[in-house]
């Protein structure tokens, strides 16, 4: 059974994504074009306007050499399309996380494809490929080298973390955390790790395990032929310092609108790779001399503008954009229409229009991915036998207490009206003590206090005694309650999807099923 509910009633997002949502205007001069099906007749003319021949031939070649001689049919037929001038692409990023990490990665690419099956059905005279961009350039080893499932962490400890995530080899996979695993793991889920050389090809065959049927082709973009592109960007980086202007800008609009933004920017926003594989921030030089400072092997040296002009035009590969350049370096290599990211990212992409227009390359739309909740059978069962339904859930758990509590004929305990009576004696003591002795008024008010005190104490105790009643359907709602908001948060922010795969193998399907990108509700997904 599929149902759906707004992003606010879920209590669980930012106020800036219930707003975009809801079409504020104080939100509309941060976005290029609104995320409905019409809109993109404009977004395809633009980009076709503005995406050449030679943008689309680097890009090609690209993932023919990075997927070799024979992929997947469907990937196959996605590169072929892929060459054609009137294909445009739906794409999601994310980070390298371990066999697909939370559970949101895979709402995001059951997004982007099921977007480029309705954006073909409403423009037949185009084709469109889901893309999912790897962060493979992203350099915090720690945010990715763990995931969850069935209540336990799963870690892995690579050698040399400090370089782009994306070209760490598979030293002590297998043993570390593959071995671990549950013997109900799929063999995908294995063998996509075990066949590759570093992260990055292992989660790229991993997306295709999972998702190659469907036509997902899934790029890895630090590739020396694919950066030669970056070279006109670089360029006007290093010497005009152009995009912390464009987003510091945007960020007092952010700001005076009453939003907080999301990322920060830094007066130059790239990243050099080392000879060592470390990926070091370039920082001007603060001293007055006409240079830019990288750390190398934890030693500053500055260069000078014009030595790091000529390594951009000749090894345009060592440089790494940040999260403010990444997304303009995404644009310019891929026909692309529309982004798909959590709330954290539709924040992050606000920021940076100005930059967009600064570097002369067109926007995409902004689309926040699918969102869920899965409930399953058994989970389903005990929601009614507490007497529950699926959108109540959502509510807090003292307020989910008080439901199942009155349900079960517990009695409220609240002396809040003997409180105000008690306030009320001791402020006409507190008026006697001042007329006839006002030394006493200090003494008066201590004692109110701690009568109010005792009287609280007293609710509490007798209110717990009232829950011991109904001891066994409190703790499993509490249980309840942590299994689908585990940590307080949404499911798909910490479980894996094979905490449902394994019991549910047509979960993915059923998320296709389920989904509908352009609705832009929460989806509910209990099983029957």
């Amino acid at each position: 059974m599929v149902q759906t509910i707004s992003y606010a009633e879920t209590g669980s997002f930012s106020g800036l994504l219930t707003d975009y949502i809801a079409q504020k205007p104080a939100l509309a001069p941060f976005y290029n074009r609104w995320p409905s099906l019409e809109n993109f007749a404009a977004q395809i003319e633009e980009k076709k306007a503005a995406y050449t021949p030679e943008a689309r031939k680097r890009l090609v070649a690209a993932l023919r050499d990075q997927y070799g001689l024979a992929p997947e049919p469907a990937i196959e037929e996605s590169l072929l399309l892929l060459a054609e001038p009137t294909t445009f692409t739906v794409t999601t990023g994310h980070q390298l996380n371990l066999l697909t990490g939370p559970l949101y990665f895979i709402y995001k690419i059951v997004s982007a494809i099921k977007l480029a099956r309705q954006l073909k059905e409403a423009y037949p005279e185009y084709d469109f490929v889901p893309v999912y961009w790897m962060a493979t350039e992203d350099h915090d080893f720690a945010e990715i080298n763990h995931f969850s499932l069935f209540g336990k962490t799963y870690s892995w400890d690579a050698a040399n973390p400090g370089g782009p995530v994306g070209r760490l080899p598979l030293d002590g996979f297998a043993e570390q955390l593959l071995s671990q695993l549950p013997p109900e793991v799929p063999a995908a889920f294995h063998k996509a790790y075990t066949d590759s050389k570093n992260l990055a090809e292992a989660t790229r065959k991993l997306a295709d395990a999972l998702f190659g049927e469907f036509g997902l082709v899934t790029l890895d973009a630090d590739r020396p032929g694919l950066k030669q592109a970056l070279v006109p960007l670089l360029e006007k980086e290093i010497t005009e310092h152009v995009s912390n202007g464009a987003v510091q800008a945007t960020n007092a609009q952010l700001t005076a609108a009453g939003y907080k933004p999301q990322v920060y920017s830094r007066p130059i926003n790239l990243f050099f790779i080392t000879d060592e594989g470390k990926r070091e921030r370039l920082e001007p030089d603060t001293s007055g001399a006409d240079c830019v400072e990288v750390t190398i092997r934890n030693t500053a040296r500055c260069h000078s503008q014009t030595e790091l002009l000529a390594l951009a035009k000749q090894h345009p590969e060592q440089f790494s954009p940040n999260v403010v350049l990444r997304p303009v370096y995404q644009e310019i290599l891929l026909p692309n229409l529309v982004y798909i990211g959590g709330a954290a990212e539709v924040a992050y992409w606000f920021q940076l229009k100005e930059v967009f227009v600064a570097f002369g390359v067109p926007m995409p739309i902004v689309l926040p991915r699918n969102s869920a909740e899965y409930i399953s059978r058994a989970n389903a069962g005990k929601l009614k036998k507490l007497g529950l339904t699926w959108r109540e859930i959502f509510k807090p758990l003292p307020e989910l207490k008080k439901q199942v509590g009155a349900a079960l004929g517990q009695e409220e305990i609240s002396f809040k009206a003997q409180q105000q009576a008690l306030a009320a004696a001791f402020q006409q003591v507190q008026e006697v003590a001042q007329r006839l002795d006002p030394t006493l008024v200090k003494t008066v008010a201590a004692e109110a206090q701690k009568a109010a005190a005792g009287l609280a104490g007293l609710e509490k105790r007798l209110s717990k005694a009232a829950e011991t009643k109904h001891e066994t359907a409190y703790t499993q709602l509490t249980a309840l309650k942590e299994k689908l908001f585990p940590g307080g948060g949404l499911q798909e922010r910490s479980e894996n999807v094979l905490s449902i795969l394994i019991n549910n193998p047509e979960f993915i399907q059923d998320l296709f099923e389920a989904f509908e990108p352009l609705k832009l509700e929460f989806t509910v997904l209990e099983e029957e």
